[in-house]
């Protein structure tokens, strides 16, 4: 089992940043693909980016495409999320994913664990 607990979320002004934490227990996650999602009221959860469990490489959601950063530390069991110049139509709760799949995938289904999240809200 791996246990996964976001951190770093808050309240930040359009055009601000936030780095997001995602720290993993129980198992460490160097041979996990990790993704991150979020979910806005009323909508459903939708990808975000993810990253290999080398770190090597990465895909994006066209939305945050140039604006987040994903990373990993597997020395550290963590995986980052850097988000810059952020929309209120970034405001969401965000959630951390460990996949034990190799392959790339942006659906929420293909991942096997599941952190609890941390909201984040961009004002205008």
């Amino acid at each position: 089992q791996v246990q996964l607990v976001e951190s770093g979320g808050g309240l930040v002004q359009a055009g601000g940043s936030l780095r997001l934490s995602c720290t993993a227990s129980g198992r460490t996650i160097n041979t996990y693909r990790m993704g991150w999602f979020r979910q806005a009221p009323g909508k459903e959860r939708e990808f975000v980016a993810t990253i290999s469990w080398s770190g090597g490489t990465t895909h994006y959601a066209d939305s945050v495409k140039g604006r987040f950063t994903i990373s990993r530390d597997n020395a550290k069991n963590t995986v980052y999320l850097q988000m810059n110049s952020l929309k209120p139509e970034d405001t969401a709760f965000y959630y951390c994913a460990a996949s034990r799949r190799v392959y790339y995938s942006g659906s929420p289904d293909e991942y096997d664990y599941w952190g609890q999240g941390t909201q984040v809200t961009v004002s205008s």
